[in-house]
């Protein structure tokens, strides 16, 4: 069993989904914390695409740019090739509108990781630190089994 964390330098940027840059969300620095849970940051400034024709960004949009925070995380702190399998449940909450081309900051973490769930949060705040939005999620572990 592989007990080497994960390079996950290849995902910065768009996390290997070009939606996530679509819509103007980029991961720029990852890794884990004293109790090797993981965590990852990145920035948010809304495209066209991710927006309403008023300028503010749709709830869905919120959910992806969360959902792959949370993900990223996860996979941060996972070692050799086990990796997330599928988020099995996500709330996420809406506080304050998030409009066309402003800057927000992107964070996600993994709260407790077993063998095969993970729980992770992430949310999406202002220049001001004040909240956006957040979520939380549950998530499929995949472990990778060796066979010889």
């Amino acid at each position: 069993m592989s007990t080497t964390r994960k390079d996950m330098d290849r995902w910065l940027g768009d996390g290997g989904m070009p939606i996530i840059a679509a819509i103007g969300a980029s991961f720029d620095g990852y890794g884990v914390d004293g109790e090797d849970l993981g965590w990852v940051h990145g920035t948010f400034v809304p495209t066209p695409l991710a927006c309403n024709p008023h300028g503010a960004v749709q709830a869905g949009v919120h959910g992806v740019v969360l959902d792959a925070a949370m993900n990223f995380a996860i996979n941060a702190a996972l070692v050799g090739r086990d990796r997330t399998e599928a988020t099995i449940e996500m709330t996420s909450e809406l506080l304050r509108p998030a409009l066309l081309a402003q800057r927000y900051a992107t964070r996600g973490f993994v709260v407790r990781l077993t063998r095969q769930i993970a729980y992770a949060e992430a949310t999406i705040v202002d220049e001001s630190e004040k909240l956006i939005s957040r979520a939380s999620g549950t998530f499929l572990v995949h472990r990778h089994v060796e066979t010889d």
